[in-house]
């Protein structure tokens, strides 16, 4: 069966991939032919910000949402857009609110926090065991609590995300598997996705825990 629309918070410590995730998976449903909206609420980092990728998105028929006119690159509002609460109010779009890569950057979620309450969310937190502040179990689990101190909201999930860009391996994801399963052990949190690009995604046993999510490398241009 498939799920109902709903809010999806993708948050993770700065570096982490959380942006990347945010598109992919934004392109990810919106091929499956649901309604997406993305929301661009990072008020904190000034690049690789899912607004900067507004022209495939919105090609593919998602609506992208941010604090700059126009969705440019170099002009930037500190500000939350009140355009994000039409969506956050229609059962039948899949949201996607990018936010701050730690619990500061996750502070622009209070504004909303009514709105994605009412409606109901996942709160997911990417994790990448190739960061120094995250590669370890306690790493991971203080940013968690960080976040949900600041914010209010609770963490329903968690998505493995460690990669080594174009030099990903197999066995990258599965060290980073590996800390994700830690985590889930020690709080309750599912795996909701495992991520990799689709040639690394078919080289992963079938067994891991989550979904699997085709991750593109978007955010980052051929010459990175």
């Amino acid at each position: 069966m498939t799920a109902p629309p709903t809010v999806r918070i993708i948050a993770g410590h700065t570096g982490s991939g959380k942006t990347e995730v945010a598109v992919s998976l934004a392109l990810h449903l919106a091929a499956a032919g649901r309604r997406v909206a993305l929301a661009d609420l990072d008020v904190v980092n000034s690049s690789f910000r899912s607004r900067e990728r507004a022209a495939l998105m919105e090609a593919r028929g998602i609506r992208i949402i941010s604090s700059s006119p126009g969705h440019g690159a170099a002009i930037d509002l500190p500000a939350i857009s009140a355009e994000v609460r039409g969506p956050l109010h229609d059962p039948a779009v899949d949201v996607i609110l990018d936010v701050g890569g730690d619990n500061v950057g996750a502070r622009a979620l209070t504004t909303l926090t009514q709105d994605i309450v009412q409606r109901g969310y996942d709160l997911l937190l990417v994790v990448n065991a190739y960061r120094p502040d995250t590669n370890t179990v306690d790493g991971v689990v203080g940013h968690l609590h960080a976040i949900e101190l600041t914010t209010g909201l609770r963490f329903t999930g968690l998505i493995s995300n460690t990669h080594a860009i174009q030099a990903t391996t197999a066995q990258d994801v599965l060290n980073g598997c590996d800390l994700t399963r830690q985590v889930s052990e020690l709080t309750g949190l599912p795996v909701q996705y495992v991520t990799a690009t689709p040639v690394v995604l078919r080289d992963l046993p079938a067994d891991l825990p989550g979904e699997r999510l085709p991750l593109g490398l978007f955010m980052r241009d051929e010459w990175m």
